[in-house]
């Protein structure tokens, strides 16, 4: 494994961020196609206090949202990883596990790949019982994600962060708990 990634799935590497991310994810969160389920896209200077948030869960809880890499190519391709999730909701604090791909590396399934290995990184490197994820109700493609890495709905919530009444707000719960994940893998051995 390359000194530069804290861990790698078969296609990619997952390492923490670098000045020169910064445009690439400016470019990515820039992205109307990207940011459909999202309020609004991000500009500059959000990115760059989102790379600043990043590294801060980084030194204090052992994760973050992970700068990730083709490994085939070194290619930024976007995030995958953890936050800890602290608006108002009667399952928070808790991390969430997320993702953001470039456009053009959509359709590859490097979103499934990598969170499925964020999962295994967070149960068996991490210790964590358990990760969460939600997305905005018309979401389908993070919604498939979510089930194909094996979490399993619990509820629908009207996220806090938005206006009531906004069409993005009702969102759903996704779970799965360390039980679950070691049955799941334990099974495909």
């Amino acid at each position: 494994m390359s000194s530069s990634y804290l861990f790698q799935s078969s296609r990619l590497g997952f390492r923490r961020w670098k000045s020169e991310d910064l445009p690439q994810l400016a470019a990515l969160n820039a992205d109307p196609a990207v940011m459909e389920f999202f309020p609004r896209p991000y500009n500059y200077e959000e990115t760059e206090a989102a790379i600043a948030r990043y590294d801060t869960s980084f030194e204090q809880n052992g994760f973050c949202f992970y700068a990730v890499d083709r490994l085939d190519t070194g290619e930024f391709i976007g995030f995958i990883g953890f936050s800890l999730a602290r608006f108002e909701a009667d399952f928070t604090p808790c991390v969430e596990i997320g993702w953001r791909i470039m456009r053009s590396q959509w359709g590859y399934g490097f979103a499934t790949e990598g969170a499925a290995r964020c999962l295994q990184f967070a149960f068996e490197e991490l210790q964590l019982k358990v990760v969460y994820s939600f997305t905005a109700w018309n979401n389908v493609k993070s919604e498939n994600v979510m089930k194909k890495i094996g979490m399993r709905k619990t509820a629908e919530f009207l996220h806090p962060a938005l206006p009531v009444g906004h069409e993005l707000q009702l969102h759903l719960l996704y779970l799965i708990e360390a039980g679950e994940f070691a049955l799941a893998h334990a099974s495909k051995k």
